[in-house]
């Protein structure tokens, strides 16, 4: 069991979502100030090209490993949500170390993915050769830094105050880092390895946390008992193919326009896109937090909670999401281009263009960040990929359409595919919570396994 007595949370699901979500908040706030100011650094340092050829290799880096990564922390959240409500930790454990397990086969696929894409197609990217060792390694590195179980182990234990500790490695490392670099000489070489050793530590302390938290459940002999974790588990292949095939689908959406930018207009542009996406993503992080804490939250209450008690809690979920979009469309519509200018300098401020529909993108990921979990969480993961292949549809026709107008055209095909995904998404959760409220669908102490 937890090595830690549990923290005191709140009484109701809805009051527990808002008590880690605002856990996160703050090692997130934190960390918006220190990444920044690590950013301004960035491209104040390295100029609009060079940021542009780290813009690419960090972006290729997230894409092989969004697609090498298995999100296994969905499967321990999960699934692991009902051994952690019957406190039976030997489960629990080879569970977990069933998904660490998974992650050191996805790194190992994601390097030999990595040497491909890098030395293969660098020049697609208009990436400068001096850079293609430099970006082979940053991606290896980045691959075998990925915390996707323990990440899992922490949320099930529903201990995000822990988490935010340990993620509070990551902003500050990387603003020491960037402070050293620029009083002993900037380079792009520089800053991707002082951003490969910061995430290396902290998934070794992710390790560490997961350890001190569930000790009878994170131990070497679990790794063995791979077999008996998926007979202990029915649907969970099923259920890891699904979710896995969806957040590959999902760093297309993400990355893929990035990526298109660069090698359809070039590294420059790719410069002016990535700070773009980057600020967008600073203002819509309260989606990241919340599905981190959403998710866990409506797989637990699939195991404890009634179907009215469970239908509730999403629909409170969307409506505050939502109300949460429409506040980051709005400060980046009238504050957008200010801020580009803030941190990047004169050759930035024409990003607001960017800005605008990146963050229109964003609002929709954040209205919608009830829904994947509601169809997780009642074994309906397969409508989710379904959604998310419309998307990516829709993201390819706006690239067609919209690529000729420049990288903000590539923003507007990434609005376009954030809201095809809203309304399919929307549309399938609808439906399974009236199925829930029908009860069609069971939910609650007594449900077996939905897969």
């Amino acid at each position: 069991m937890p090595a830690k007595p549990d923290r005191q949370e709140s009484a109701s699901p809805l009051g527990r979502i808002l008590q880690n979500t605002a856990w996160l908040l703050g090692g997130k706030g934190f960390g918006a100030i220190c990444g920044l100011a690590y950013l301004a650094i960035l491209t104040r340092t390295l100029g609009l090209k060079d940021f542009g050829h780290f813009s690419l290799i960090f972006g290729t880096a997230q894409a092989i490993t969004s697609i090498a990564g298995f999100q296994t922390w969905r499967v321990v959240v999960r699934y692991g949500s009902e051994h952690i409500h019957a406190k039976d930790w030997d489960k629990f454990g080879r569970l977990s170390m069933l998904c660490g397990v998974l992650d050191a086969v996805g790194a190992v696929i994601g390097c030999v993915l990595a040497a491909v894409m890098i030395y293969g197609f660098a020049h697609v990217l208009d990436l400068n050769p001096r850079y293609v060792d430099v970006a082979f390694w940053y991606c290896c590195a980045s691959l075998w830094a990925l915390v996707s179980a323990p990440t899992g182990i922490v949320r099930g234990l529903n201990r995000f105050d822990m988490a935010v500790y340990v993620e509070a490695i990551v902003p500050s490392g990387r603003l020491v880092a960037a402070l050293v670099i620029w009083a002993t000489g900037p380079s792009v070489g520089r800053f991707l390895g002082a951003w490969a050793a910061i995430d290396i530590l902290e998934a070794t302390l992710y390790w560490i946390m997961a350890k001190r938290l569930s000790p009878q459940a994170v131990r070497l002999s679990n790794l063995g008992k791979w077999r008996q974790a998926l007979r202990e588990n029915p649907g969970v292949t099923q259920f890891f193919m699904v979710t896995y095939a969806g957040s590959t689908i999902d760093a297309a959406i993400k990355n893929g326009p990035l990526l298109v930018v660069g090698g359809w207009v070039g590294t420059r542009a790719a410069g002016l896109y990535r700070l773009a996406s980057q600020l967008s993503q600073a203002l819509s992080k309260l989606s990241t937090l919340l599905t981190r804490s959403v998710y866990a939250e409506v797989s637990r209450a699939r195991v404890a909670s009634k179907a009215a008690e469970f239908r509730k809690l999403a629909l409170q979920t969307t409506l505050i999401a939502g109300l949460a979009g429409i506040v980051v469309v709005l400060i980046a519509f009238f504050l957008g281009e200010q801020l580009l200018a803030l941190i990047g300098g004169d050759a930035f401020e024409s990003g607001a263009a960017i800005l605008v529909p990146l963050a229109v993108a964003a609002s929709f990921d954040l209205a919608s960040v009830a829904f994947e979990p509601v169809l997780h969480s009642t074994g309906r993961a397969r409508l989710s990929l379904v959604a998310r292949l419309l998307a990516v549809v829709a993201l390819g026709v706006g690239l067609w359409l919209f690529i000729p107008i420049g990288p903000a055209g590539a923003a507007w095909a990434a609005a376009l595919a954030g809201l095809v995904s809203y309304l399919a998404l929307g549309v399938m959760a609808w439906r399974t919570l009236q199925q829930v409220e029908a009860g069609e669908i069971a939910v609650g102490i007594e449900e077996d396994a939905l897969e």
